[in-house]
């Protein structure tokens, strides 16, 4: 059965989209740009880190574009003085939350948080940094788990659950103490379900997720892959 084509208005234009979409993906499909961090095509969506939140007129607050459906008539304001003080500190927060060294990692350069902090202006920052004492799990013979560089936009746990099938990560602990584990808090090394393939290393926005011998500047990730496999696999319920 033909999905319904509806119409919306982004940023003043007006855009034909398939009722079922979310403002994101109708965004995507006209072309607009909108930031997201946690967002990978053919991945559940979350809404983890709110840098897509978008203007709905008639609504009195933002909205995630990636978990908020598309309606008819909808008018969408993506670009604002108020969207972009609130996505500036988004990156803010999650720049002082652990310890984002660039000048050191193996993603500087290939990093989506690095990059959205330059496009947003992001060049310093107004809170006090945490500088928590974060592991680094080596345990793994190929990957290694930095949690100070992790965002916890949870694409690792949603890949290896969605596209792999494994479920070797989740998500554990509340609020600032909420980290990356896998197979209830065991060493990556000892998780006898990883499959080693790699796709929550390809998947990870940061140099969170890397893979041994790469120096500075030398870990690119191959996240449209990922999405190419996840879109084919039909992955997303």
């Amino acid at each position: 059965m033909a999905q319904k084509k509806i119409s919306i208005r982004i940023d003043g234009e007006l855009v034909g989209a398939t009722e079922g979409m979310t403002i994101l993906e109708a965004a995507e499909g006209a072309g607009k740009e909108i930031p997201t961090l946690c967002h990978m095509d053919g991945l559940t969506a979350v809404g983890a880190c709110r840098l897509c939140v978008v203007e709905v007129a008639g609504i009195g607050r933002l909205l995630p574009a990636c978990t908020t459906p598309a309606q008819d008539g909808m008018s969408v304001t993506t670009v604002s003085a108020q969207l972009t003080r609130y996505r500036r500190m988004v990156i803010e927060l999650l720049l002082v939350e652990r310890n984002h060294v660039c000048s050191v990692c193996v993603s500087n350069g290939h990093c989506e948080l690095q990059s959205l902090a330059k496009s947003l202006g992001v060049s310093s920052v107004r809170y006090p940094y945490n500088y928590p004492r974060l592991p680094v799990d080596l345990s793994h013979t190929r990957f290694v788990l930095d949690h100070n560089r992790c965002v916890l936009c949870t694409r690792c746990v949603r890949v290896c659950a969605e596209v792999e099938g494994a479920h070797v990560w989740e998500v554990t602990n509340r609020g600032i103490k909420c980290r990356i584990t896998s197979e209830m808090n065991q060493p990556w090394g000892s998780a006898s379900s990883c499959t080693n393939c790699g796709k929550c290393v390809q998947s990870c926005p940061t140099g969170a997720l890397i893979e041994k011998g790469f120096a500075v500047e030398e870990m690119t990730k191959r996240h449209e892959n990922i999405s190419a496999l996840a879109l084919a696999k039909g992955a997303r319920p």
